[in-house]
Parts: C-alpha cells; sequence; structure tokens
C-alpha cells in the first residue's frame, strides 16, 4: 500500500503509512451501513477483507475490487450521509 496521508472526523491527521488506518475506516463502513444501508454491507466487507488480506500479507490490496465497491455504495448511499463521507475518505485516501 502506498503511504497517504489521512484526516479522522475529528479533523486530526494521521500519517498514512499505517495500512491499519485504513482498515478501521472500512470497519467502520461496514457498521454505518449495516445501519443506514443494510442491502451494500457485502460491498463495504468487500473492501474491508481486501485491506484486510492486504494488511495481514504485506501485500497491495487489490484496487480494482476496492474501486468497484466504493463506486457501488456511493451510488446506493444518500448524499451528505455518514458512508459517503466515510467511501470518500477511502477512496482519496487509497487515491482509486
Amino acid at each position: 500500500m502506498s503511504t497517504y496521508n489521512m484526516r479522522d472526523f475529528d479533523g486530526s491527521e494521521h500519517d498514512g503509512s499505517d495500512p491499519h488506518a485504513v482498515l478501521r475506516l472500512a470497519e467502520r463502513l461496514v457498521e454505518r451501513l449495516r445501519i443506514e444501508k443494510p442491502a451494500l454491507v457485502p460491498q463495504g466487507e468487500i473492501i474491508r477483507d481486501e485491506l484486510l488480506c492486504a494488511a495481514e500479507d504485506g501485500l497491495p490490496a487489490n484496487r480494482g475490487r476496492i474501486r468497484f465497491a466504493l463506486e457501488a455504495i456511493g451510488i446506493g448511499v444518500a448524499a451528505g450521509g455518514g458512508c459517503l463521507i466515510l467511501v470518500q475518505e477511502i477512496g482519496r485516501v487509497l487515491e482509486v
């Protein structure tokens, strides 16, 4: 995974060299999807699982699968909602 800058929702900046930070964002996305849009939970799980495998193996995540899942979620969630904010942040951080 490449190095990236990440700002948490409290406005604090994080060193993006930690792949676990974006994994935590993906976990939060899955939690929010369960509440806001349960039909899209499988797409959130794709993102989380790709990032989890990458973190465990030390290999890059499959950006194509992540991009596809992010786009599906972005289309299916409400504008301005918590899920969309997380989708945009994950996409920005991973540059997909």
